[in-house]
């Protein structure tokens, strides 16, 4: 009996004598400091964007940009804590990203959200020093990755796809017909189609260019 209490005692000491190395090196502005927060960033940013983005998107020419996005803001932060720029850097990251606005490309309002919050992220776990190191590093990107989680969840479930088409029965176009033009769209297109949205229409032609939405009942 005093024996295993001895084990106990014994591996506790030796448990939280770890505990206290961890803390002392999280805490250190040494390389192997910077390399154990970048371990945790890489980790949230590869279950952040490959297993819930892409998952969810599908927009595979993202992945690349948003994978080095992170690393690069993550070392960016590393770096400039050294020399006691660390609010100001942050916010200046946040301005810097929304003045270009990512003019070069056509992002969605969703993609944008997802930048910033890889941007949010990498700079956490570059600055952040909530004690201790890594059940704080834990539990903040438990909650941002569990967050981003569940809206997707929700989100797809209510979410439409859309499709434009080009429509030769204008007559249907008419309020009055609606049931009959949402059945005839379904039967036509082999989805079940919710709401119609016109967005041209050519009296010359008889045709319009409308807009039906849908829901993917395909489960990623």
């Amino acid at each position: 009996m005093y024996i295993n209490f001895l084990i106990n005692v014994r591996i506790f000491s030796q448990i939280n004598l770890i505990n206290m190395s961890f803390i002392s090196i999280a805490n250190e502005d040494t390389l192997l400091s910077i390399m154990i927060r970048f371990g945790i960033n890489f980790l949230v940013l590869f279950i952040l964007v490959r297993l819930i983005y892409y998952r969810y998107s599908k927009k595979e020419e993202f992945l690349f940009s948003f994978f080095l996005m992170g690393i690069i803001i993550f070392f960016i932060c590393a770096i400039l804590e050294t020399v006691d720029i660390q609010l100001g850097m942050a916010l200046g990251l946040f301005a810097i990203f929304a003045i270009l606005r990512f003019r070069t490309v056509t992002y969605t309002v969703k993609d944008i959200t997802y930048i910033f919050t890889i941007i949010g992220i990498s700079v956490i776990n570059s600055q952040a020093n909530v004690p201790p190191p890594l059940v704080g590093a834990i539990v903040i990107n438990s909650i941002i990755l569990i967050t981003v989680f569940l809206l997707e969840i929700f989100l797809k479930k209510r979410a439409l796809n859309s499709l434009i088409i080009i429509y030769y029965k204008i007559d249907l176009l008419n309020p009055v017909y609606r049931k009959e033009l949402l059945k005839d769209l379904s039967d036509q297109t082999g989805k079940n189609i919710e709401k119609v949205k016109i967005r041209e229409i050519d009296i010359n032609k008889s045709s319009s260019e409308i807009e039906v939405y849908f829901k993917d009942k395909r489960i990623n």
